[in-house]
């Protein structure tokens, strides 16, 4: 059994309480993250740090791998397009605090595309039908391959950072977020959850608890105002 929590997007009180809230109903449960911890919100630097101490493991989000191409690899594309993606509250956050921020872009680039754990398949945004047909099969127990690829793809507007195109049925619970929803959607045609709630634009952050594909209880925490005012 784990916690899978949403885009967080710099909002670092609501996302102590989500967390505190976690861990009072499920003890020593461990936690983890679809990615996009930083931009947006007020807090990116408070967040990366919290999700450190906490030893809190996520996959990589698209704003994540913008805001660590635009440090390490200027010239990447990826790098060039984070200006335009909500970075000014990312550099805000750091101001006069830098000395953090290689430890923060080490734990991003550390962060995988995907885990693949027991309990479900976790990523960014999901793995589209795009890549039906280049896909491994089955896709599970070729994990290197789907590795290889998304690797490959990791700029492509379908891939696994940036997709909004209908996923594919992995044959257990995917969870994602990236795609923004009032409330934690679970889609049973592709045995999918999504669960970014938009924390960043004042909705909420939501996490769920999943063992063996099933989502046996869902957690939400309204955005902090000090988060993003």
């Amino acid at each position: 059994m784990i916690a899978v929590i949403g885009d967080i997007h710099g909002c670092f009180n609501t996302l102590k309480e989500l967390v505190s809230r976690i861990k009072e109903k499920y003890t020593d449960i461990k936690i983890y993250s679809v990615g996009d911890l930083v931009d947006r919100g007020n807090f990116s630097y408070e967040v990366l740090d919290f999700v450190m101490e906490e030893n809190i493991k996520f996959t990589c989000g698209n704003h994540d791998i913008m805001f660590y191409y635009f440090v390490k690899f200027p010239e990447h594309p990826l790098a060039k397009i984070w200006l335009y993606n909500g970075s000014e509250n990312t550099v805000t956050s750091y101001r006069d605090r830098f000395e953090r921020i290689d430890a923060h872009l080490d734990e991003i680039g550390k962060a995988p595309l995907f885990l693949n754990h027991e309990d479900c398949f976790i990523s960014h945004a999901g793995v589209s039908k795009y890549f039906k047909f280049k896909l491994p099969s089955p896709i599970l127990e070729n994990l290197d391959e789907l590795e290889a690829i998304m690797k490959d793809q990791i700029s492509n507007e379908h891939g696994i950072l940036w997709t909004r195109d209908e996923l594919i049925d992995l044959g257990k619970l995917q969870v994602v977020g990236h795609t923004r929803k009032e409330n934690v959607l679970i889609n049973r045609s592709n045995n999918t959850a999504y669960i970014d709630t938009s924390a960043y634009t004042a909705n909420k952050l939501s996490a769920i608890i999943v063992e063996n594909s099933e989502i046996i209880d869902q957690i939400s925490v309204p955005t902090f105002e000090v988060d993003i005012i």
